[in-house]
Protein backbone atom coordinates (compact mmCIF):
# COMPACT_ATOMS: atom_id res chain seq x y z
CA UNK A 1 0.00 0.00 0.00
CA UNK A 2 1.66 3.09 -0.98
CA UNK A 3 2.19 5.70 1.76
CA UNK A 4 0.19 9.50 0.78
CA UNK A 5 2.57 12.07 0.98
CA UNK A 6 0.55 14.90 -0.44
CA UNK A 7 -0.79 15.69 2.97
CA UNK A 8 2.98 15.81 4.00
CA UNK A 9 3.88 18.55 1.14
CA UNK A 10 2.56 21.98 2.68
CA UNK A 11 4.12 21.00 5.86
CA UNK A 12 7.62 20.56 3.98
CA UNK A 13 7.03 23.72 1.99
CA UNK A 14 6.21 25.69 5.35
CA UNK A 15 9.47 23.73 6.72
CA UNK A 16 11.57 24.87 3.65
CA UNK A 17 11.06 28.19 3.68
CA UNK A 18 11.87 28.74 7.36
CA UNK A 19 15.11 26.99 7.13
CA UNK A 20 15.82 29.24 3.69
CA UNK A 21 15.34 32.67 5.65
CA UNK A 22 16.90 31.87 8.51
CA UNK A 23 20.03 30.87 6.55
CA UNK A 24 19.62 34.22 4.43
CA UNK A 25 19.48 36.24 7.53
CA UNK A 26 21.89 34.56 9.28
CA UNK A 27 24.85 35.09 5.88
CA UNK A 28 23.52 39.25 5.80
CA UNK A 29 23.88 39.30 9.04
CA UNK A 30 27.64 37.59 9.07
CA UNK A 31 28.51 39.63 6.25
CA UNK A 32 27.77 43.00 8.36
CA UNK A 33 29.76 42.22 11.10
CA UNK A 34 33.34 41.85 11.19
CA UNK A 35 35.56 39.09 12.95
CA UNK A 36 36.62 41.61 16.59
CA UNK A 37 39.88 41.84 17.89
CA UNK A 38 41.69 41.29 21.64
CA UNK A 39 43.47 44.04 22.93
CA UNK A 40 45.75 42.63 25.91
CA UNK A 41 45.76 46.36 27.03
CA UNK A 42 42.12 46.50 27.52
CA UNK A 43 42.22 42.68 28.80
CA UNK A 44 44.49 43.78 31.42
CA UNK A 45 42.27 47.10 32.47
CA UNK A 46 39.54 44.88 33.04
CA UNK A 47 41.37 42.99 34.97
CA UNK A 48 42.22 45.61 37.33
CA UNK A 49 38.89 46.57 38.10
CA UNK A 50 37.33 46.81 41.63
CA UNK A 51 34.26 44.69 41.58
CA UNK A 52 31.06 47.01 42.00
CA UNK A 53 30.01 50.11 39.93
CA UNK A 54 31.30 53.12 39.34
CA UNK A 55 30.64 56.37 37.72
CA UNK A 56 33.12 59.51 37.96
CA UNK A 57 34.16 62.57 35.87
CA UNK A 58 38.29 63.04 35.53
CA UNK A 59 39.50 66.08 36.83
CA UNK A 60 42.12 66.16 34.27
CA UNK A 61 38.99 66.21 31.41
CA UNK A 62 37.21 68.52 32.84
CA UNK A 63 36.42 72.13 31.86
CA UNK A 64 33.98 75.25 32.22
CA UNK A 65 32.47 74.52 29.45
CA UNK A 66 29.42 72.75 30.10
CA UNK A 67 29.59 70.97 26.83
CA UNK A 68 32.98 69.72 26.69
CA UNK A 69 32.82 66.71 29.46
CA UNK A 70 33.74 63.54 29.79
CA UNK A 71 31.92 60.76 32.46
CA UNK A 72 33.58 57.33 32.56
CA UNK A 73 31.74 54.50 34.01
CA UNK A 74 32.99 50.65 35.46
CA UNK A 75 31.29 47.66 37.08
CA UNK A 76 32.83 43.96 37.75
CA UNK A 77 30.74 41.25 39.20
CA UNK A 78 32.79 38.06 39.87
CA UNK A 79 30.44 35.07 41.80
CA UNK A 80 31.17 31.27 42.35
CA UNK A 81 28.34 29.53 41.40
CA UNK A 82 27.68 25.70 42.41
CA UNK A 83 25.81 23.91 40.22
CA UNK A 84 25.26 19.89 41.18
CA UNK A 85 29.00 19.42 42.51
CA UNK A 86 30.63 21.57 39.86
CA UNK A 87 31.77 25.21 40.53
CA UNK A 88 31.51 27.92 37.26
CA UNK A 89 33.29 31.27 37.78
CA UNK A 90 31.58 34.57 36.22
CA UNK A 91 33.44 37.07 35.84
CA UNK A 92 32.10 39.87 34.05
CA UNK A 93 33.46 44.10 33.85
CA UNK A 94 32.85 46.98 31.03
CA UNK A 95 34.02 50.08 30.86
CA UNK A 96 32.44 53.41 29.23
CA UNK A 97 33.09 56.32 28.38
CA UNK A 98 30.66 59.42 27.08
CA UNK A 99 32.14 62.39 25.69
CA UNK A 100 30.34 64.86 24.99
CA UNK A 101 31.40 68.14 22.82
CA UNK A 102 29.62 70.67 21.00
CA UNK A 103 31.24 70.99 17.29
CA UNK A 104 31.85 74.12 15.25
CA UNK A 105 28.97 73.48 13.12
Amino acid sequence: MPLPLAPLLPLAIRLGLVATTTLAVARWVRSGTHPGRTDQRAEDALDNLGEGFSLHRPADRATDHPWHRQTNATARIRRVIRLRGRSYEIDGGLMARLRLRRTGE
